[in-house]
């Protein structure tokens, strides 16, 4: 006999829920925010909002169904299962913080604050909860597939990002490395630079659109679903022993971008999720490319 569907609350602590934890008390919070000229009450409701847009999601899950809620600080240490139905209720970074966990279940996004967020994933609200998730869940669901970027090292370590993939130093020194493409004979280009990012259709509305914007960039950019990359070195340095050939391209599915560290250190990290980042050695090589799974995002 199948399991019953599990509904997975996603949800991230607010700015008020922060602020009591540094300060203790609304009073003291309030205090200290009217004391530079702010004031704690949007603060406030914004957490109220989110507050009510949880219960309403819980409240809208089928009796029959199971449900949990997690965290997004507990993200990697919870365990997703093939029956759940994904529920983020927050922001767009969110769903993409959320996303590296996931092996294709169906994600819905509740915006808790419409008009604030730019509502790119979280295309929905709270009220919409019941209908969202028996729509997850019924034969040919509406869903979007969004393309997904991966690194895979040397050692089998792996990492899964929606937006995009920062290989790099873990402070403000240069990372040396040697970058090629996936051809057999191709050793690459020993390079110094300030790292390497690597960006779908769904991250094009930031970092990675910085980027091809400050190069230029004639490639288009790919759309949320389209199979392909463009990946971008930040600063790469030219000096006798370093090159500055290779600084931007694309990836289609099947194609691979080969990074080898040269240096003491370097950390691959996924949509700004630094403290769970890959930890890669002098020697060690990651290689990256389209992802073959797929953010599976309900419309």
């Amino acid at each position: 006999m199948s399991l019953a569907p599990r509904a997975v609350l996603v949800h991230r602590r607010t700015e008020y829920e922060e602020l009591l934890a540094r300060h203790g008390t609304h009073g003291q919070a309030a205090f200290f925010l009217s004391s530079r000229g702010r004031s704690i009450d949007e603060v406030a409701r914004r957490h109220a909002d989110t507050r009510q847009a949880l219960r309403d999601v819980a409240s809208a899950v089928p009796l029959t169904w199971r449900s949990s809620s997690v965290e997004r600080a507990d993200l990697d240490r919870f365990l997703f299962a093939p029956e759940d139905v994904v529920v983020v209720v927050g922001q767009d970074g969110l769903v993409a913080n959320t996303a590296k966990y996931l092996s294709g279940q169906p994600v819905v996004g509740i915006d808790t604050d419409p008009g604030r967020n730019p509502g790119v994933l979280v295309r929905h609200r709270s009220a919409d909860a019941a209908s969202l998730l028996r729509t997850a869940t019924a034969a040919g669901d509406r869903a979007e597939a969004l393309t997904m970027v991966e690194a895979v090292a040397d050692d089998s370590q792996r990492l899964l990002a929606l937006n995009e993939i920062y290989l790099g130093p873990p402070g403000h020194e240069t990372a040396r490395y040697r970058l090629g493409t996936d051809g057999g004979t191709d050793r690459g280009e020993a390079q110094a630079s300030s790292g390497v990012l690597v960006g779908t259709g769904t991250g094009a509305t930031g970092w990675l659109r910085s980027l091809w914007l400050e190069r230029g960039c004639t490639v288009p950019m790919p759309a949320p679903c389209d199979p392909r990359l463009l990946w971008f070195v930040r600063e790469a340095w030219p000096s006798p022993s370093t090159g500055t050939s290779r600084v931007a391209g694309e990836l289609g599915r099947g194609q691979e971008l080969r990074l080898t560290v040269e240096s003491d250190r370097m950390v691959v990290f996924g949509d700004g999720m630094e403290a769970d980042a890959l930890e890669l050695t002098w020697g060690q090589s990651v290689r990256l490319g389209v992802a073959a799974t797929s953010l599976r995002l309900v419309t």
